[in-house]
């Protein structure tokens, strides 16, 4: 491999994994602008959307190269975005080797997501402030805390087993809705619309919608619409998975009545 070859993978890699842990279209373009730069390379241009990186280098030179990368849409990991980011200070500041910016990259790569009781807590307790947010009382606050941990360690094993996002969405906000249908049954004092509410937050796609307007309006019509028809579509899964219990529900008989 050249060496304007290896300098222009090295960039597009630390793209694809800026891009892969969550990272805005147009910090990843721009890191990547960077580094190419701060190697020296001449006649660059770099183009990323929401699942793609082009790239190329030294175009008018014997040495020229391309780079096509396609990147699946995933979630966000800041853990390594912080790491790659101080990745890519230390190589435009020429504090950091070729081959040592190899290792860190491998190293970021390697940094493990939270442990899965750390994941499940923070989910439920996030479900149970939101549910006393938007009106709930404490004990739906405590069912929505409960609901949101078995939420995540679901949403993980869905993960593990390859399942399609829209998949995943439309089991989640079923399981909440048939879980607060569970405890209004039982007899419970419970707001079973303020534990469903709080319960969904997780599910929903905030990031992917505020991302595809700041795209919007920074002109990434491309990448802009590919995060909102995914903010779209999630948020339609979402309500299919509780439609469908609540429909289901009605038709029982025996059913309390849903305001």
């Amino acid at each position: 491999m050249s060496d304007s070859k290896e300098k222009l993978t090295l960039a597009v890699e630390i793209g694809d994994a800026l891009l892969r842990s969550g990272g805005e279209i147009y910090r990843v373009e721009d890191t990547i602008l960077h580094i190419l730069d701060a190697f020296g390379l001449e006649d660059f241009d770099v183009y990323v959307l929401s699942n793609g990186i082009f790239a190329s280098a030294n175009e008018d030179k014997e040495d020229s190269c391309s780079i096509i990368r396609h990147v699946p849409l995933s979630d966000v990991h800041l853990g390594k975005i912080a790491a790659l980011n101080q990745l890519s200070r230390e190589i435009c500041d020429h504090s950091c080797s070729l081959d040592e910016a190899w290792e860190r990259l491998r190293e970021c790569r390697r940094l493990p997501a939270p442990k899965p009781w750390i994941q499940g807590l923070s989910c439920g307790i996030g479900c149970a402030c939101f549910c006393y947010i938007f009106g709930g009382t404490f004990i739906d606050a405590m069912c929505a805390l409960v609901l949101g941990i078995f939420l995540q360690y679901m949403r993980m094993d869905q993960e593990k087993r390859k399942t399609s996002k829209f998949m995943t969405n439309i089991i989640g906000s079923a399981f909440l809705t048939a879980s607060s249908l569970l405890f209004l049954n039982l007899g419970l004092p419970v707001g079973q619309d303020k534990i469903v509410i709080g319960g969904i937050v997780p599910l929903l796609p905030g990031i992917a919608l505020t991302t595809s307007i700041r795209d919007l309006f920074n002109g990434d019509y491309l990448s802009g619409a590919i995060h909102l028809l995914d903010a779209l579509l999630t948020a339609m899964c979402i309500a299919v998975g509780v439609g469908f219990i609540i429909i289901i529900y009605q038709h029982i008989p025996g059913g309390i009545k849903l305001l």
